[in-house]
């Protein structure tokens, strides 16, 4: 609420106000400490997006407003409605009829929408990925490669189809065609689409790949380090052949026969 009036007093802000009038639009808030009246506004919001917006194919305004008036007059006529202001009370007592969205219409026509949107951009800031593109609004858009991790500006005026992607140091990088929202598409210029396709190939080598089965002892940097590292115990044995002879002589005494 405070993006459109001054919590504390009620006024319109000033930022506001050109949008109200571009719109014609009267702003009335809702008093504090008014639960039922607040609540009111509040689930006929959810009713009409609920069953109305989430499924509506409507491609402008005008068309939209139609698409909300056939729903009003069908599923919303449903919804009880006070009567008061529109018709007076039954003579006899009876309970009085309950007006339909059609008459509800036609008691408080609605004015015309305007035939652009309001003049306003969009600003956001967002990191480039390690495919060189931005996230907006369910699709991607590139910039160059080597971008990677920076933060950008993203700037879409309102009423236009155009997407501007701005560096961190406020320069043009390039300007995209908005894709449907929500289509999860990647839109690419062909000027990064070629120098990321070079990028990616330049990483590819034509050397020869590695034998995994050639013999690769250790050299002497890595002797000298594993000696250190584990001291006597990684030392190389030292035999003693003639003291292995004895012991061998020792326990098999026929080894001398058999080895002549």
């Amino acid at each position: 609420m405070s993006t459109v009036v001054v919590p504390a007093t009620g006024d319109v802000q000033a930022s506001f106000a050109p949008v109200a009038k571009y719109y014609g639009a009267a702003i009335a808030v809702c008093p504090p400490r008014r639960g039922n009246r607040k609540g009111c506004v509040e689930a006929a919001v959810r009713f009409a997006t609920g069953r109305w917006w989430r499924t509506m194919s409507a491609e402008t305004p005008e068309a939209a407003q139609l698409s909300l008036d056939r729903f009003w007059a069908t599923k919303g006529d449903a919804r009880l409605r006070s009567p008061r202001g529109l018709e007076e009370p039954p003579a006899d007592g009876s309970r009085p009829r309950w007006p339909t969205v059609g008459e509800l219409a036609g008691a408080e026509p609605l004015l015309p929408l305007p035939a652009a949107p309001y003049p306003a951009t969009v600003q956001a800031a967002v990191t480039v990925d390690h495919r060189a593109s931005v996230a907006f609004r369910g699709n991607r858009y590139s910039v160059m490669p080597g971008m990677q991790g920076m933060t950008v500006a993203l700037r879409h005026r309102l009423g236009t189809k155009a997407l501007e992607i701005y560096s961190p140091s406020g320069t043009l990088v390039v300007t995209h065609q908005l894709a449907p929202a929500g289509a999860g598409e990647i839109v690419r210029a062909p000027e990064h689409k070629e120098a990321l396709e070079k990028v990616v190939l330049g990483q590819f080598t034509k050397a020869r790949p590695c034998d995994r089965k050639e013999n690769r002892p250790p050299g002497a940097v890595a002797l000298a380090e594993r000696a250190k590292l584990l001291g006597a115990a990684g030392a190389e044995p030292a035999v003693d052949l003639e003291e292995l002879a004895r012991v061998v002589h020792a326990a098999f005494p026929g080894a001398q026969e058999v080895a002549e």
